[in-house]
């Protein structure tokens, strides 16, 4: 897969790698078109499957990268790399409160961020989009630092690649955790996928600006990068383990998220 981004510019690599993700959450929706509900303990496996991805992500993928570019830049590493941390969570937070959205276990009267008209379907839209931000930001961030870099400290193309495998991974279960509950409350088969597909349209317009956003200020990587993980950690903790563990199914759920993490370490390692 690493030969589909050789020879291009970063922000073209990061669109790539955007739309590969979007076309995995694209193909989890589909479950609603070509298959029946595989059944919620299995989507809280898969959810819990996605936190783990995301877990081993941002550690591997971009912290430690963040550290390392840190140190090769001769500064303290842990100054950028807590500072941005906090700042990606923070920033999620902000997001989390000025965007109206619904938890797909929750009914609609409990929809959080400011009071609304939006239907049901629109707020769990606006829901796993909100994952998905940070997930198309991480991208972009990854394929920048690897050409500033070229080969130096850091986070480098085949680890970049890795991310986007891994973060298409646990797109899947996003894409079905839109689309198989508007489903089941009786929207139309194709209309669900619309939504579900919906979701992540963001990321390779997040991916883009990552990627623009490091190229220009190249002193802000180390930054970027632990920014893109604080941002990934806190959908993790706020939105992918609660909603797992909400159905009745926590040890599944939990050994999901362990094989998710395994999943993206191993990767990570062999290919970054």
């Amino acid at each position: 897969m690493t030969a589909l981004f050789l020879d291009r510019s970063p922000v073209v690599q990061a669109l790539l790698a955007g739309t590969f993700t979007w076309a995995v959450t694209a193909v989890g929706a589909l479950a609603v078109v070509l298959a029946r509900d595989p059944g919620r303990r299995i989507l809280d496996v898969l959810l819990g499957f996605a936190a783990g991805v995301m877990i081993a992500a941002s550690f591997f993928s971009l912290l430690l990268p963040a550290v390392e570019q840190a140190r090769a830049a001769g500064g303290s590493a842990w100054f950028p790399v807590t500072v941005g941390f906090l700042l990606g969570g923070g920033f999620l937070a902000v997001l989390d409160r000025v965007l109206p959205h619904l938890h797909p276990s929750l009914p609609v009267e409990r929809a959080e961020g400011p009071r609304t008209a939006w239907q049901r379907s629109t707020l769990l839209v606006a829901a796993i989009t909100l994952h998905n931000i940070p997930e198309g930001l991480a991208l972009g961030v990854a394929f920048g630092g690897a050409a500033l870099q070229g080969g130096g400290a850091g986070t480098t193309l085949a680890a970049a690649v890795a991310l986007t495998v891994g973060i298409g991974l646990q797109n899947l279960p996003e894409g079905m955790a839109v689309a198989l509950p508007l489903r089941g409350e009786g929207m139309g088969r194709g209309r669900a996928f619309l939504y579900g597909q919906a979701s992540a349209l963001v990321e390779p317009i997040a991916a883009v600006g990552g990627a623009a956003a490091v190229l220009t200020f190249r002193p802000v990587l180390p930054y970027a990068l632990a920014f893109a993980a604080g941002a990934m950690i806190y959908v993790v903790v706020e939105e992918l383990i609660p909603e797992s563990h909400a159905h009745g199914h926590p040890d599944a759920a939990t050994a999901g998220a362990l094989s998710g993490f395994a999943v993206m370490m191993c990767m990570d390692l062999a290919l970054g």
